[in-house]
């Protein structure tokens, strides 16, 4: 039967979000890199063609009826590296090399506002029978705070390095969705931590945790994000002891060096794998507010899977915990479901129903 499967599979006529000029940002025939919409649905466009490069590979659609291209030529990039998991040879990366089709272009606009020379972006879970088993361990690891120790998070380091390497950080976006979200978080935080502060495009990216941003009343969700902080900050105090207060000014702090990289964060509240980053800085700016700022700093640096995870001698800093992000909400008025919320398809739509605020940790 899985054989059958798999054979069915591999003969299924392509699903419309695969073809670009079905349900792709064919409206941006002329982009503004001034534009903050442009470059998100540019990003958003670019890890959509990881998720067809996959699938082309799994449904042997090459050359001519390979769907993937047009996702990146479209905006004049090119492919010029694949990024293949070891364990089971998938495509879950790409890099991409702009290369414009006006020359002088690049000399028309200031630095900031200038197309990036490479993008590196990562698809995220594709529930299909090639890469299932694989991607739903690696959800597993993400929750477990144990992404750093796995090959296709090392894979993809090492080519984010090769390629600042070369081109410097302020050349380099970073950008990916849901479980390749993940990998991109970690990767910016682990080059911001060498003071390299790469520009970043987080799209659903999960916050492991309860999501208490969906609780229906306000008083219940500020009543439990309180508990919560409190009760982390205790574990915190407890697990680390009094014997780190005499040098705690000379610690070295990450996350007071990560306080300078700002990503952007695509959430939707309708969507529970990512939702909470919404409620995550809402009440840190609001115990701030109040003058219990001490508390929420000690919670924001922790989470009780990152203090456990120390305590085992892994991985102690939680993923998802960031001290600094520019947000950007889908407030779309129409019902969606949770596979709409959490997709990447929203993120090129020209609607206006985004909602932009900037958390800056200081």
């Amino acid at each position: 039967m899985k054989g059958n499967a798999k054979e069915e599979e591999k003969g299924a006529k392509p699903s419309k979000n695969e073809i670009f000029d079905l349900c792709g940002p064919s409206h941006l025939k002329c982009v503004d890199w001034r534009i903050p919409d442009h470059r998100r649905s540019i990003a958003a466009s670019l890890v959509q063609g990881v998720y067809i490069l996959e699938r082309d590979r799994q449904q042997n659609r090459t050359q001519h009826k390979a769907l993937a291209p047009i996702w990146w030529h479209f905006f004049h990039f090119q492919c010029i590296q694949i990024l293949v998991d070891r364990v089971d040879s998938s495509t879950f990366g790409a890099i991409y090399q702009y290369k414009p089709y006006n020359p002088t272009y690049p000399h028309s606009l200031p630095s900031q506002h200038l197309p990036p020379n490479y993008v590196i972006a990562f698809r995220g879970t594709l529930i299909k029978p090639d890469t299932r088993k694989r991607d739903l361990y690696l959800d597993i690891q993400l929750a477990l705070n144990g992404l750093t120790r796995n090959t296709r998070y090392q894979i993809g380091f090492q080519a984010i390095q090769s390629i600042i390497a070369k081109s410097g950080p302020t050349n380099v976006w970073l950008t990916g969705h849901s479980l390749g979200a993940s990998i991109a978080l970690q990767a910016g935080k682990d080059m911001a931590k060498k003071g390299c502060f790469i520009e970043t495009y987080l799209f659903n990216p999960p916050y492991v945790s309860a999501p208490i941003e969906k609780l229906k009343y306000p008083y219940l969700k500020t009543g439990a994000r309180i508990a919560t902080s409190v009760v982390t900050a205790g574990l915190s105090l407890a697990l680390k002891g009094t014997k780190n207060d005499v040098n705690s000014t000379m610690h070295y702090d990450p996350f007071r060096v990560l306080g300078s990289w700002i990503p952007y964060l695509f959430v939707n509240p309708k969507d529970p794998i990512c939702c909470e980053y919404i409620g995550y800085f809402e009440h840190r700016e609001k115990m701030e507010g109040w003058g219990v700022g001490g508390i929420e700093r000690i919670a924001t640096k922790d989470s009780v899977v990152g203090l456990i995870s120390g305590v085992l001698g892994r991985d102690g800093e939680a993923l998802h915990l960031i001290p600094s992000a520019f947000v950007v909400k889908n407030m779309v008025v129409k019902e969606q479901d949770v596979k709409v919320a959490h997709g990447i398809h929203q993120w090129w739509d020209p609607h206006p129903y985004w909602h932009p605020k900037l958390y800056q940790y200081r």
